[in-house]
Order: C-alpha cells, then structure tokens, then sequence
C-alpha cells in the first residue's frame, strides 16, 4: 500500500510518497516539526493530520 505525504509552508509544495507506513510518518513527523502543514493520504485516500500519523502505525 503505498502512503502520499503533502507538506506545504508559504509558497512550497513538497510530494514524497513511500510503500512503508514507517517511513512516511517518520518523514512526516520531521516536516510537521519544521512547521510545514503536513497531511498523509493512504491507498484509499483517506487522510491524516499530523495527530493522526500514529494511528498508522498502530494498523
């Protein structure tokens, strides 16, 4: 299953996608710190906010 992290800040747009749910909150969990507005949309497109990530892992 393949995971889509968007992480955006004023004018920047940042795409990175992943197969590992590990990886992907990881990388996400960094840019939200950074202050980027980070979501995660799964194979299914549903969508996870920065205090959602951990329920991915959790699956």
């Amino acid at each position: 299953m393949a995971y889509k992290m968007i992480a955006e800040r004023e004018n920047e747009t940042v795409r990175i996608e992943r197969e590992s749910t590990f990886l992907i909150v990881a990388k996400a969990k960094i840019w939200a710190s950074e202050g980027w507005q980070v979501v995660i949309t799964d194979s299914d497109g549903k969508s996870y906010q920065p205090e959602e990530f951990d329920q991915l892992l959790a699956a």
